[in-house]
């Protein structure tokens, strides 16, 4: 699973004018599921996210995670994160899984990053959604758990 995580003062997501989540600090999660990735993936990925030490101290360092921030996570799927661009301009897909696999494991990693207390709001898989944020920081940050740096 590849996931790009931004720290956000507030976000939301609308599909066709109708805000289906949205949430005030915390992270924004973009989600794409590969085509190899497992439950393992989904819930070595949620880990990742909720331990991750990117809001501020009281000396305005990293040191904090979202659970620490008392924060929660608006999860947005997206295979687009999937697209290969190395041969021409056009993106190939070819390494998203498909909808109904992915479908599964967005939905596995929503419920394990529930697991850890946090509230999760999210988009409309496989819809075309509207998302709004104010990116905190900038802090952004990239996982891939198929590059060997989660699992």
């Amino acid at each position: 699973m590849r996931a790009v995580i931004q720290r956000v003062r507030k976000a939301s997501v609308e599909v066709d004018g109708e805000t289906t989540g949205a949430i005030e600090l915390g992270l924004v999660v973009l989600a794409g599921v590969a085509d190899n990735d497992t439950v393992s993936d989904a819930d070595a990925l949620a880990d990742k996210i909720v331990g991750l030490r990117i809001f501020p101290d009281e000396d305005q360092k990293m040191n904090r995670s979202v659970v620490d921030a008392a924060g929660a996570v608006l999860l947005v799927s997206q295979f687009t994160l999937l697209g290969e661009v190395r041969k021409g301009r056009r993106p190939s897909f070819s390494a998203a899984a498909p909808a109904e696999e992915a479908e599964i494991l967005i939905a596995r990693l929503a419920d394990a990053i529930k697991t850890h207390g946090l509230a999760v709001e999210q988009g409309r898989f496989g819809a075309m959604m509207e998302v709004s944020l104010i990116n905190d920081g900038p802090v952004t940050i990239i996982i891939d758990t198929n590059d060997g740096k989660v699992i």
